[in-house]
């Protein structure tokens, strides 16, 4: 299936669950890459889709899921949703954190700890912090405790 037949299909699905959802805005839904279909969404009151720390966001963003891959029964489309730049805004947090983070524990000599996130976080602060040669990171806890730990090179 070409990306323009993909959009058409999946954009009917998804503004049609919007609609039904009570949401009066459309959603832009556009090819991120060659397998990830975007799903923007601008509105006035987005608390109620994001959820508290984007579970609700992350929700919808399964069910999206599992509703295209019963119209795609061969390779349905990845989907990336984000409602008013929330996980835009995420990301730059993270990303900030990470570094913000890294740079005291160089300064202090010592391992410093992040707060409990999802995996995708997780992935988040690694990929940023995979460029610098004075720390290490590494996830540690289990479940919903799991955290990351960055560690200065030299106190290694």
């Amino acid at each position: 299936m070409n990306p323009e037949e993909t959009i058409e299909i999946s954009g009917q699905v998804i503004r049609e669950f919007f609609l039904r959802l009570g949401v009066a805005e459309v959603p832009s839904v556009s090819m991120q890459d060659s397998e990830t279909l975007a799903v923007i969404l601008t509105m006035e009151d987005p608390k109620t889709l994001i959820g508290e720390r984007g579970q609700t966001l992350f929700e919808i963003q399964h069910l999206l899921r599992t509703m295209l891959r019963k119209k795609f029964q061969q390779s349905p489309p990845h989907i990336f949703l984000d409602i008013n730049d929330y996980r835009k805004s995420k990301e730059e947090y993270l990303r900030d954190t990470a570094r913000q983070t890294a740079d005291e524990a160089v300064l202090l000599n010592k391992p410093r700890e992040l707060p409990a996130m999802s995996a995708a976080d997780r992935r988040i602060v690694h990929m940023e912090l995979s460029v610098r040669t004075d720390v290490v990171s590494e996830s540690m806890g289990e479940g919903e405790n799991r955290r990351v730990v960055i560690k200065p090179k030299t106190s290694l």
